[in-house]
């Protein structure tokens, strides 16, 4: 790991002010190192602030204590450094799968002249395998291609941190697996820090170098991190019987039944 690291989430709290003096302690002193170009997923149970985590990096909601760095910068709102995909596409219906992601690029990246931008576009298009669809309109393409198109316009803006909050959750499985090996092979190529709040275990050891795992809220903070000693590129058919990938699926499990378990005492 480099002396200082890429990104730096430094004994945050995150408090929800209720009204009449009380409060909600979301997160409790949440501390995260992440590498340059390393995927992370953020798992545990409903209400541990998996997506709060998110949020913050993202500069939509502020802190209320400690500090998250980017490169050693302070993150206190959004910035084209970091671009989000959400479970929902968030595509315009009014525009088609180019014109959404050309809308992006525009608003970041001023000085590309018109030749340019469509260069750029298309790069972002074909890296998700929608050169056919480009001029279809939302309603037009299936569910897991509008969510091709999403992660094709937060990549088009060349973040240096991609935030995925449980993109693939409302896709049936294999759509989802479809897409799981999409994003492995883009991250492979583009670097970027990619990472990934879910629910799902299998998502969680297949895509990640670490799994970030939360206590139950409120007060949430990480309980432990968890290793994902598999070499890249990962076929998931040969991962089914990788004594290290069931060795991190079972280490998973373990954590958050016994989280369940105390919770439901």
């Amino acid at each position: 790991m480099n002396a200082k690291p890429f990104l730096n989430i430094d004994h945050v709290d995150k408090i929800f002010p209720l009204g009449k003096g009380k409060e909600y302690v979301a997160l409790r002193d949440v501390k995260l190192e992440i590498r340059e170009n390393e995927i992370v997923s953020i798992i545990g149970h409903s209400g541990c602030g998996k997506s709060t985590i998110l949020n913050l990096i993202a500069g939509l909601d502020t802190i209320s204590n400690g500090v998250i760095l980017l490169e050693d910068r302070e993150i206190n709102a959004p910035g084209p450094e970091r671009a989000v995909v959400f479970q929902n596409h968030s595509l315009l219906p009014w525009l088609t799968v180019y014109q959404n992601i050309e809308m992006a690029v525009k608003k970041v990246r001023d000085d590309l002249h018109p030749k340019e931008v469509r260069d750029h576009v298309m790069r972002y298009i074909d890296l998700v395998n929608l050169d056919h669809a480009k001029d279809k309109y939302p309603a037009e393409i299936s569910g897991g291609m509008k969510q091709r198109v999403g992660i094709a316009r937060a990549l088009s803006i060349e973040p240096k941190v991609l935030l995925m909050d449980e993109p693939f959750g409302a896709l049936d499985s294999l759509t989802r697996a479809n897409l799981q090996d999409h994003l492995m092979r883009i991250q492979m190529q583009t670097g970027n820090t990619v990472i990934i709040i879910t629910h799902d275990v299998d998502e969680a050891v297949l895509l990640s170098d670490r799994v970030i795992m939360m206590t139950n809220g409120p007060e949430a903070t990480i309980g432990e991190i968890l290793e994902v000693n598999l070499p890249r590129p990962r076929e998931r058919l040969a991962l089914q019987h990788n004594e290290e990938y069931l060795r991190c699926r079972g280490a998973i499990v373990e954590f958050l039944y016994s989280k369940f378990a105390k919770h439901d005492d």
